[in-house]
């Protein structure tokens, strides 16, 4: 059996950074909302049930954190293509989409962010 869609999906990884370009945004982390969705290769079959044999979700939950942590982002475009340049060097990742939000922006809304999409290079 061919596998043709594989998907690893983090959801609302929450994170404070520092982030924003108003002064007022620059006093202290903001709370932000992270998703990440990696598309992996197809698979001519069952793997075997070892984690060496796919993409282990720990190396997000790791990773995120070393790029979000002890410096500013001015922009959420910014901060969610420096997760995405992660996310497309892992091994066996096709694309990935990372989804970058900022909950408490305003009272009448859920959250304000931005998403980008990203291929592996051959």
């Amino acid at each position: 059996m061919l596998i043709t869609h594989r998907t690893i999906r983090l959801r609302k990884y929450e994170q404070q950074i520092s982030i924003g370009f108003y002064e007022f945004e620059k006093l202290r982390p903001q709370r932000v909302l992270i998703d990440v969705d990696l598309a992996l290769a197809p698979l001519d079959s069952f793997q075997a049930d070892d984690v060496a044999t796919t993409v282990n979700y720990d190396l997000l939950h790791k990773e995120i954190p070393k790029i979000t942590h002890g410096r500013h982002f001015n922009l959420q475009e910014t901060l969610c293509h420096e997760i995405l340049a992660m996310c497309v060097q892992i091994p066996g990742v096709l694309e990935a989409r990372v989804w970058v939000r900022k909950p408490d922006i305003y009272a009448d809304c859920e959250s304000v962010g931005y998403e980008a999409r990203a291929a592996a290079q051959a």
